[in-house]
């Protein structure tokens, strides 16, 4: 089997994927844009040859470098690269080279919040009510079908970046100011809640869930960028049949195959409001967050998957886990050094979060597992004080 990797560098500890890869016998393949000799020597191993690009973004640039691959390899069974920012990219190279899994076309149910809500009401699945707006006419004609408050997010886009919290005709006047006309925005029913979780896991190749999990997030997404609060958000052991339903209706409905997905709601009640699917691996260091909970290797699994052999499943209990981040700017009580003493075997992991994303989710990112959900609000509360 011949495996595109792109972007096989970055994140950095995506590069897990191609090692584990290569131990299945695959041969890799790595298209990028960083110098051969930036490569860390596992990921140089692993990879059977490397191909560098100027710019990962210049399309024909990086089909000429699959064509290359192809003709000194032979044909290519995927292309992938589990990140958001390529994704449209990943499915563009398959419908090219005629590669195993999402097509461009695909890629629309997913991509866009105005679908997604679509496919979550064919699940059965509650949504909010929503509507698209192009014009500046139909800001007005949505807020007065929808009413205030209302979250306005692009409708194309990812996390909650360009997004607008609605309260007041002051807000619709400034988002009118503020917004390009040029981006489509979708307009949804604020939800009056602080709680979300999601539904994430990995499926095979006929689309079975192989692996699920759920996390909590300490603070929504949103408050995350107007208060610029450290991010934290930690794995629950148990997760409610309730949930697990609506995250089981909504992979039959969207259909994706040999892929990780992240599936995000509301916890309002007693029940769940869908929000938006992704077709990935949740961000940052989350697949290591569910390998310490779950006493896992993810990587090796979604090898295994690919390989076409059973998902090997743990036999260990799972553990609440959590990743709670600081801020290189900000000074707490509590040093570093005090709170590897006093959590010691239970801190898991210490990860840098790379610059581009340090100012939404804080610069260092501390993995850590425990037996009791009290005790993660009390991890959550000594890294965080200031």
């Amino acid at each position: 089997m011949n495996y595109i990797v792109i972007s096989p560098y970055y994140p950095q500890n995506f590069q897990q994927f191609t090692v584990e890869l290569a131990n299945k016998g695959i041969t890799v393949l790595g298209i990028g844009q960083e110098p051969y000799d930036q490569l860390d020597q596992p990921l140089k191993n692993a990879l059977t040859e490397y191909f560098r690009v100027e710019n990962l973004e210049n399309l024909d640039e990086v089909k000429r470098a699959v064509a290359f691959l192809f003709y000194k390899h032979g044909p290519i069974d995927r292309i992938e690269s589990h990140n958001e920012y390529w994704l449209n990219q990943d499915a563009q190279l398959r419908e090219q080279f005629n590669v195993t899994g999402p097509k461009p076309k695909d890629l629309k149910k997913t991509k866009f919040k105005s679908e997604m809500k679509k496919l979550f009401k064919r699940a059965g699945v509650p949504v909010v009510p929503g509507q698209i707006v192009k014009t500046l006419q139909a800001v007005d004609m949505a807020v007065s079908k929808i009413g205030l408050p209302l979250i306005a997010k692009p409708d194309n886009g990812v996390g909650a970046a360009g997004t607008y919290k609605l309260e007041t005709t002051e807000d619709i006047e400034q988002f009118k100011q503020k917004w390009d006309k040029q981006t489509v925005y979708f307009f949804e029913k604020f939800v009056d809640s602080g709680q979300i979780c999601t539904f994430d896991g990995l499926l095979d190749s006929k689309g079975n869930i192989v692996f699920s999990t759920t996390f909590d997030y300490a603070y929504t997404p949103l408050d995350l960028v107007l208060n610029h609060y450290e991010n934290s958000y930690y794995i629950i052991k148990d997760m409610e049949p309730k949930l697990r339903q609506y995250g089981e209706a909504i992979i039959k409905t969207f259909g994706m195959k040999e892929r990780f997905f992240h599936i995000e709601f509301f916890h309002n009640g007693d029940d769940y409001i869908a929000i938006e699917y992704n077709n990935r691996p949740a961000g940052a260091f989350t697949i290591d967050l569910y390998n310490f909970a779950h006493s896992i290797d993810l990587y090796r699994g979604y090898a295994a998957v690919v390989n076409g052999e059973p998902f090997p499943q743990s036999q260990v209990e799972t553990q609440y886990g959590l990743v709670t981040a600081r801020r290189s700017t900000s000074n707490y009580v509590y040093s570093e050094e005090e709170l590897r003493v006093k959590y010691c075997d239970k801190l898991k992991a210490v990860k840098i979060m790379p610059k581009a994303f340090a100012d939404l989710q804080g610069d260092i990112h501390y993995i850590l597992t425990t037996p009791n959900r009290s005790e993660i609000n009390q991890m959550i509360e000594d890294f965080g004080k200031k």
